[in-house]
């Protein structure tokens, strides 16, 4: 009681040793039939902990029958206010396309709370208002204003107290400031350029399906708002993702996109330079990173591409947002669990409505916006509800009452509000930003609208909702009305109206006249990227070994601890004792070891790196133990982050939720914005980033063909048959490979989409992440990571294949085989070498090679055809597997290796199945022994 008390209290303007009377409410409930005098002290708050007012309740008195009646009327009162606070959004006229108005809702009714219109009550701690009292009819009036009008909102659910009347509170008093007559002028300008836009294309292109704004005209004032406000607070940079509906039009208009090169893509040319070796994308793609002057202030906004994959494009922007909070070096990037982010820079969300309720990417994006090493301090969200998901009405689209009740799930608050009604909408628009500044948590905007031609410019919507359309077909434009409302209004004159529409008319009709002549200028690799540049088709080999004195510093303080770690004693001996030791010997270094001084050394020369996926600070399989967590307190400590004094380089171990999709998403967002960070994601087991194929498919593996946006985001998927059967074997390597652009029938050079390689070895693993930061260029790298050979004996390294001079070998020759004595020659990728060698060495067939193939794609045909010329006794070509033949790289090997080498391959591992490993025991080991025993026996 004394913390609500203590609440209503601070709105006071107080004085230590102040008495006042007041009655005690607990709820919606009389508490008792008392009313007291409360004393205000200063001094500390048992109950919450923080030194400020306290309220002490003095003395008690005894009321009368008529005191008792006005404190039942306060607290009925209370109540009914409360109950619009939490229901009078189902009631407001949020539909502009609503086939009935809404009905009052019963549950508002006074007479429910025991009260009539003409009562008279306290406005006071109860309705934020310039009204100390009034009637109950005054108060519904305000109530029905403020909650049931054209706009409503969802916030009863809020976690703190301190929420929910901030909300309350905001919302009743927007209702009282007035929209003043510039920002009438701006919005106007804004949706009557949108309009002009939308009619200049449908004139000059018919045929071209622009998703136009028609019908949500009045999403640029939010545009124009959530900008306005920013310049005026701390926000220096805004990144922000939208689907493809009226995203020309926000372009053109706002966003200083050239039209000249909308046109030219139009008229089928590309929207690159000429020399510019990239596919491009369809227009409703397009994107724009601009420099805005608002109010001579800049604001930087950066609009993401988007693929018609819907809201898969979100995680992508949080990333990326958060990449930019720790370019602005605002703390954001960091190993603690407790970091910052940044005050200057807002994550924006545009979403579709059906899209939103259905594609689940967004739940998981909920699901981690406030976890750590993923937190970004909130989003703002506005849903631009056209009611119907292509030709599903909403009735058939979703079970839920709003497109928004997703946003329960994190306790976010929801402002609904009518598109028909600009002027609410930069009220809407004004809470939200305000909420997201103050709590920095996730708010959104419901903006209900319609689309007035349908799904696109040529579908017929009428087939399938023509109730609907006849009310649609029957109206006047929102910028139409809205402009003939400011005449009416004497804010701008007809003359004025015209004069907007005939400039932007003009000045769309002169950049189409300037096509023929328009150059796109490149807006790739420029600031941070200054340095990287498109890689060529050329094979290189990049020199990433380290001074083996370095490395071995490294190494030790990789498992250096600070002196009140209390660290789990089975760690002390197989991690911390272990690696020392291998150290010392300078012999059998693990995989564990080679990953720990490859992060090492690219921190020490100024990288940061990340590695997120589920629980990665110890590692799937228990052998990374990066971080250190304290057996007493539960603190983390991670030795790479301090190998040095005024280290810059550092590394961030983000263990994340159950994700896949949002993970990674998230992951490549931050990848595109920094060439200096190292962003690796990995996969509990190797399939499972099934989960994450949209974002592998849109963005990882066609990101740069289609938008010349580079990425060094590597991922590691562990693969490896060992009997654990379909689902945490394969990591579908076979699936990377035809995502490739590699050709079958010419040596890959570097300019590859994607690398792909499938090391054997711990030194080989470590030049692999030194390159992808070395080299001026950044591809995306997909690692057949290791289960088994994290600690197998045969697969370790030395200090010297990592020290000066060293590099990663796309092939790895047999040192072992006499080239005079070999008759048949193995090719192999990955784990399975070691089960073939040590199966030769059994055996003694000393006439068979094993030739490694450690780079899949690009695929080393050079290489290959220098290892295959060395044995001119050779006559039988095999390809050793342990997946099936209709997985694994087999066929992309085959026709590379035939058609290169000039030599038949043939094929040795399981047969064709339509699951990647069985899960019965003796089936397995009976395949496991077949899989190494047939490729000797083959002629």
């Amino acid at each position: 009681m004394y913390r609500n008390l203590s609440t209503v209290l601070q709105k006071r303007e107080l004085r230590t040793g102040q008495k006042f009377h007041c009655t005690i409410i607990f709820g919606r409930a009389i508490l008792s039939t008392q009313y007291c005098i409360v004393t205000i002290e200063r001094g500390y708050h048992s109950e919450n902990g923080v030194y400020g007012y306290r309220p002490k309740i003095q003395k008690h008195f005894e009321v009368g029958a008529e005191c008792l009646a006005n404190r039942a009327k306060y607290s009925n009162f209370y109540r009914l206010v409360t109950a619009y606070r939490e229901h009078a959004h189902k009631q407001a006229n949020i539909n502009p396309i609503s086939l009935k108005k809404p009905a009052m809702l019963p549950e508002l009714l006074p007479k429910k709370f025991g009260l009539n219109l003409s009562d008279k009550v306290s406005f006071r701690n109860i309705l934020t208002t310039n009204k100390s009292e009034g009637t109950v009819k005054d108060a519904l009036d305000i109530l029905n204003k403020v909650y049931s009008s054209t706009m409503g909102a969802e916030f009863s659910y809020l976690d703190t107290e301190e929420e929910r009347e901030w909300f309350a509170e905001t919302l009743e008093r927007c209702h009282d400031e007035p929209i003043d007559s510039d920002t009438q002028k701006a919005i106007l300008k804004e949706m009557l350029k949108s309009q002009v836009f939308d009619n200049f294309l449908a004139i000059k292109f018919v045929s071209f399906k622009r998703y136009g704004c028609e019908g949500a005209e009045s999403m640029m004032a939010f545009f124009h708002e959530i900008f306005k406000l920013s310049v005026h607070d701390t926000l220096k940079n805004i990144v922000m993702c939208m689907p493809h509906r009226g995203r020309l039009n926000f372009l053109t208009g706002m966003l200083k996109f050239p039209p000249e090169k909308l046109f030219r893509k139009l008229r089928g040319f590309s929207e690159f330079p000429d020399d510019v070796q990239a596919t491009g994308d369809v227009t409703s793609h397009f994107t724009s990173s601009v420099n805005l002057n608002i109010d001579n202030e800049k604001l930087h906004v950066t609009m993401l591409y988007n693929p018609s994959h819907l809201e898969a494009v979100n995680p992508v922007s949080m990333g990326k947002t958060r990449a930019t909070m720790h370019a602005l070096e605002d703390g954001a990037y960091s190993d603690r669990e407790d970091a910052q982010w940044s005050d200057k820079v807002l994550n924006l969300q545009v979403h579709g409505d059906a899209a939103y309720t259905g594609q689940g990417v967004n739940q998981e994006c909920l699901a981690m916006s406030y976890t750590p090493h993923f937190e970004i301090g909130g989003s703002i969200h506005i849903i631009v509800n056209n009611q119907v998901g292509f030709t599903t009405p909403a009735s058939r689209g979703r079970s839920s009452r709003y497109c928004t009740d997703l946003a329960k799930f994190i306790a976010a608050p929801v402002i609904h509000v009518n598109g028909d009604d600009p002027e609410m909408v930069i009220r809407a628009t004004r809470i939200a930003f305000k909420y997201q500044r103050k709590f920095r948590k996730d708010v959104f905007i419901d903006f209900n609208c319609f689309r007035r031609r349908g799904h696109n410019e040529l579908d017929d919507p009428t087939f399938t909702n023509p109730a609907i359309y006849r009310i649609i077909q029957n109206r006047q434009s929102i910028p139409d009305r809205y402009l003939e409302n400011l005449i009416e209004s004497n804010v701008v004159t007809p003359e004025e109206g015209k004069s907007i529409i005939q400039k932007h008319t003009d000045y769309l009709s002169q950049a189409l006249m300037q096509v023929d002549n328009y150059i796109p200028q490149p807006t790739y690799f420029m600031g941070k990227w200054s340095k990287m540049k498109q890689a060529s088709s050329a094979v290189t080999t990049w020199e990433t070994g380290v001074d083996v004195n370095l490395l071995k510093f490294i190494a030790n303080k990789s498992v250096q601890l600070q002196s009140d770690l209390d660290i789990h004693p089975r760690l002390l001996n197989t991690h911390i004792k272990a690696r020392l030791k291998r150290v010392e010997n300078d012999k059998q270094l693990d995989w564990a070891t080679a990953e720990a001084i490859a992060f090492g050394s690219l921190l020490y020369q100024g990288y940061h790196v990340r590695i997120s996926g589920q629980d990665v600070g110890r590692g799937t399989f228990s052998h990374r133990h990066a971080m250190l967590v304290n057996q007493q307190t539960g603190s983390i400590f991670i030795p790479l982050n301090s190998m040095v004094e005024g280290q810059i380089g550092k590394i961030e171990l983000a263990n994340s939720i159950l994700s896949e999709e949002a993970v990674l998403g998230y992951e490549y967002g931050l990848s595109i914005e920094s060439p200096t960070t190292l962003p690796i994601w990995e996969a509990q087991f190797g399939d499972f980033f099934n989960g994450a194929q949209i974002i592998i498919d849109t963005f990882i593996t066609s990101g740069e063909t289609k938008w010349m946006t580079s990425s060094g985001l590597t991922m590691l998927l562990p693969h490896g048959y060992d009997g654990a059967g379909p689902d945490h074997t394969s990591c579908r390597v076979e699936r990377f490979l035809q995502l490739t652009d590699s050709k079958e029938n010419k040596p890959d050079g570097d300019n590859v989409n994607i690398q792909v390689a499938n090391p054997t070895t711990p030194a080989q693993y470590f030049h692999l992440l030194r390159r992808q930061m070395v080299r001026d260029f950044r591809k995306p790298l997909v690692i057949v990571a290791p289960k088994t050979l994290l600690r197998h004996a045969a697969a370790t390294s030395s200090f010297k294949d990592m020290g000066l001079g060293t590099s990663f070998k796309n092939v790895i020759e047999d040192s072992e085989a006499d080239v005079n004595e070999v008759t048949k020659v193995i090719l192999v990728s990955g784990k399975h070498y070691y089960a073939l060698n040590n199966h030769r060495e059994v055996v003694g067939a000393k006439n068979v090679a094993i030739i490694r193939v450690e780079s899949l794609c690009p695929f080393p045909i050079l290489e290959l055809l220098q290892e295959v010329q060395k044995y001119k006794h050779a006559r039988t070509y095999i390809w050793s597997q342990e997946e099936p033949q209709n997985m694994g790289p087999w066929s992309f090997v085959k026709p590379r290796f035939e058609n290169l080498c000039g030599r038949s391959l043939k094929y040795c591992g399981r047969e064709a199945l339509s699951t990647p490993a069985g899960a019965i025991g003796y089936i397995h080991q009976r395949e496991a022994e077949e899989v190494i025993v047939k490729p000797f026996t083959i002629e």
